[in-house]
């Protein structure tokens, strides 16, 4: 039964819906800081910040 649920709900995209709410929390925080573009462009940070979030949650789903 264990592998019919992760066929339908892939541990994937339970990763991304966590590290989506993650970014949410996060993106308010640090946006002022993304948007003034002394690091590196906007949109790029803004994705970066996106996929390590999503990187995050995927460990944690794994480690827990």
């Amino acid at each position: 039964m264990v592998f019919g649920a992760s066929v339908y709900f892939p541990p994937l995209f339970k990763a991304v819906m966590l590290g989506f709410f993650i970014w949410l929390l996060l993106h308010p925080l640090l946006r002022g800081w993304i948007y003034s573009g002394e690091i590196w462009h906007p949109t790029l940070l803004d994705l970066s910040l996106f996929i390590l979030c999503v990187s995050g949650s995927l460990w944690l789903l794994i480690s827990w």
